[in-house]
């Protein structure tokens, strides 16, 4: 008997262009949600457009809370705010900081939020994941994804240019993720989707053909990132898993956040994670190449020095890495350290 059954959660709509942030009220009128809208963002995203946010939804009577740090009190504060002013919804106005709170938050409320990304920095603008570091880890949490993106291709072009190489290097990284979540297949018969596993493939290919196009300030580049983060976002939410975006690159940046935490943006390490994956999944012939070509290309960081770390640190978050979480990848069941120290020498990461 066949008993296989799916549910798919995406957003109802996605809303990319040039100031879009001034339609943000039309698209939730759309939504069912209904009361008053908790805004989430932190100091910087807020100067940018919680005026303009607050204005339009001046009727409702919207409220604001400011986050600093990512953190679970974070969340809890939100929560909190939300039930004594009761709040309706949420809105995630920011980086990943404010829309991965306001995510969990919303989950946790059992109220939808709506994604207002100010920075295309990683594809939890519109996946169902949350990630929240505590103490020497990072936490990464199962929630449902937004019930739109509004993404406004004006105020990410004028994002500093490093969170948008961060979220360039991210999409790049599904390459790696999406051949360690192939060899699990192979190797521990673990739940694989192919329709997800080639969205998530031509998401990376369309961010490494376009490379040499993506520049600072450009709008035309913001178009592509956003486009390409909201794609990973929906392989995610698809395959109802992280696997499509994350593989041992990912163990391997979480493994950084634990040994040198603040060193780097996430993006940026999975970006350096995945060039040495790459080699161990294809020698020093494979795909690696145009990894580090791409990353290059679009001044995301391709060595240890680039990141602002040692090659020590590299070499332990190698041989460490699989110990991060129950997911097979090619790192097995661990790297020597003689192991490392090669992939690490011959990419050029050390």
């Amino acid at each position: 008997m066949f008993e296989k059954t799916t549910w798919i959660k995406l957003p109802r709509n996605v809303v990319v262009g040039h100031g879009v942030v001034e339609e943000l009220r039309e698209a939730v009128d759309e939504l069912p949600v209904t009361g008053r809208p908790l805004i989430v963002t932190s100091p910087t995203p807020d100067d940018m457009v919680g005026d303009s946010i607050r204005a339009q939804f001046a009727d409702a009577e919207p409220i604001t809370v400011t986050v600093e740090t990512a953190s679970f009190a974070a969340v809890e504060r939100v929560i909190d705010t939300a039930r004594a002013e009761g709040a309706g919804y949420l809105l995630g106005v920011g980086g990943g900081k404010p829309v991965d709170i306001a995510k969990m938050a919303s989950d946790h409320l059992g109220m939808g939020f709506v994604s207002v990304p100010t920075a295309a920095s990683h594809d939890g603008i519109v996946s169902g994941r949350g990630s929240v570091p505590e103490g020497d880890t990072r936490h990464s949490v199962a929630a449902d994804p937004p019930l739109a993106v509004i993404a406004d291709t004006e105020v990410l072009a004028n994002a500093p240019w490093e969170l948008t190489t961060a979220g360039c290097a991210d999409i790049i990284s599904n390459y790696t993720a999406v051949k360690d979540w192939r060899l699990a297949k192979r190797l521990k018969n673990v739940e694989f989707s192919e329709y997800s596993a080639a969205l998530s493939e031509m998401t990376a290919e369309m961010l490494v053909d376009s490379a040499d196009s993506i520049k600072p300030g450009l709008e035309e580049s913001a178009w592509i990132v956003v486009k390409a983060l909201v794609s990973s976002g929906v392989a995610m939410s698809i395959a109802s898993s992280s696997r499509p975006a994350s593989g041992a690159e990912h163990l391997f940046s979480h493994q950084l956040d634990r040994i040198a935490p603040g060193a780097a943006l996430h993006g940026h390490q999975v970006g350096v994670g995945s060039i040495m994956t790459a080699y161990l999944h294809g020698g020093k012939d494979g795909e690696w190449h145009d990894i580090r070509r791409a990353l290059t290309s679009i001044d995301a960081p391709t060595t240890a020095d680039e990141l602002g770390i040692d090659g020590e640190t590299v070499i332990e978050a190698l041989t460490t890495a699989h110990r991060i979480r129950d997911r097979y990848t090619i790192l097995g069941d661990g790297m020597s350290e003689s192991a490392a120290r090669e992939v690490a020498s011959v990419t050029g990461v050390i």
